[in-house]
């Protein structure tokens, strides 16, 4: 016992490089120890859709997991550092290449598969609160939620500050009927959550694209040039964490995979509907965003090219008292009218006729 005693704590003690992509899983011998958790937050098991008492403990976890058919162990992670997740990967047997893409983060939403073992990963999104956009505003903040899934275990590791699954996991706790089908309706409930949110974000950009819109067309506003462009690069980023994951879904919901319960496999089709429904009003955003900014880029040159009329007509108008005055600033001794008395009034009417006549030509043609 104590040599079994020692192996475990050398093992739990390795560097990530000795995760294994072939797993090889043992179950640590009772009273051995905890094994390092870093920041595990959550750890429990479930038995016939319950929680089984005493399961917090993550080696005592996996040892009730495995000794119990239909039960699996649940452990929540949140950002863990390579050491952290290497004694957990240890533990469950965690392909290793799907334990790289856990640590790193950064992953595009996908599913992989590895044997008896599932990797998800998926990208979470929440609204930030607002007054008013500018060049710096943060609309949309995005984190990861990766999800390990095998006969008898779920894994789930979060980076970011928000998608905390504490509300799920009371949820599911108190859906037993639902969480009887095991790991697979871990996963279910995770993928739901987490679309459940986009739709619920979609919802908030909309108004903000509403808000946008009805500035673009007060004549007494500026052009929200910098906001549009802002609102539709916020707009991008969540659509590249909804797009990528309609595959991964629809593999979930349309193939008959061992890890997945084919009772599972048919909520995952409701979950498939509403990633379709968020995923086209994103695409329907972006192309009205698009809308938005070409209108208000025409705007501001039909602006400017009124401004440019205007200057225009005025220059004209001016240029003719400037041609006639500069004609007789000229030091000529034989002008015509240079030596009447009514010259000098007959020049300036001449100027303000034509000049009063250019002007009511300019203001019917709309150039002023």
């Amino acid at each position: 016992m104590g040599a079994l005693r020692d192996l475990l704590a050398g093992a739990l003690a390795r560097p990530v490089s000795l995760v294994r992509a072939r797993p090889k899983r043992r179950l640590p011998a009772p009273g051995t120890g905890e094994a390092p958790s870093g920041r595990v937050v959550a750890c429990h098991v479930y038995a016939d859709g319950r929680r089984v008492p005493d399961g917090s403990n993550l080696l005592t976890a996996a040892r009730i997991a495995r000794r119990h058919h239909g039960a699996f162990a649940w452990v929540g992670l949140f950002e863990p550092s390579a050491t952290e997740l290497t004694s957990i990967a240890e533990l469950y047997g965690l392909p290793a290449l799907a334990v790289e893409d856990a640590i790193v983060a950064h992953q595009r939403p996908k599913i992989e598969l590895y044997g008896s073992t599932l990797f998800m990963v998926l990208k979470t999104a929440s609204y930030v609160e607002h007054e008013e956009l500018a060049e710096d505003t943060e609309v949309v903040v995005t984190g990861e939620v990766m999800v390990f899934i095998g006969p008898d275990f779920v894994v789930t590791v979060r980076h970011g500050n928000h998608g905390a699954l504490e509300q799920l996991r009371a949820n599911l706790e108190g859906q037993p009927a639902m969480l009887r089908h095991g790991p697979s309706a871990v996963l279910h409930g995770v993928c739901d959550g987490i679309v459940d949110n986009y739709l619920a974000l979609v919802e908030r950009l909309d108004a903000d694209v509403d808000a946008v819109e009805a500035l673009v067309f007060e004549r007494s506003a500026r052009a929200p040039v910098e906001k549009l462009y802002q609102l539709k690069r916020e707009l991008l980023e969540f659509k590249h964490a909804v797009t990528p994951l309609n595959g991964p879904l629809r593999m979930l919901s349309d193939t008959a995979l061992p890890m997945i319960d084919p009772h599972v496999r048919d909520h995952f089709r409701d979950v498939f509907d509403h990633l379709v429904q968020v995923t086209q009003r994103v695409a329907h955003l972006d192309e009205l965003l698009s809308s938005i900014l070409q209108a208000t880029l025409t705007q501001v040159t039909i602006a400017q090219n009124e401004d440019m009329r205007k200057i225009s007509a005025w220059v004209a108008i001016g240029a003719v008292p400037t041609a006639i005055a500069g004609i007789y600033g000229m030091n000529f001794e034989h002008m015509p009218e240079l030596r009447e008395v009514w010259g000098y009034p007959a020049v300036l009417t001449l100027m303000a006729v034509i000049c009063l006549s250019l002007y009511r030509a300019f203001r019917r043609n709309g150039w002023l």
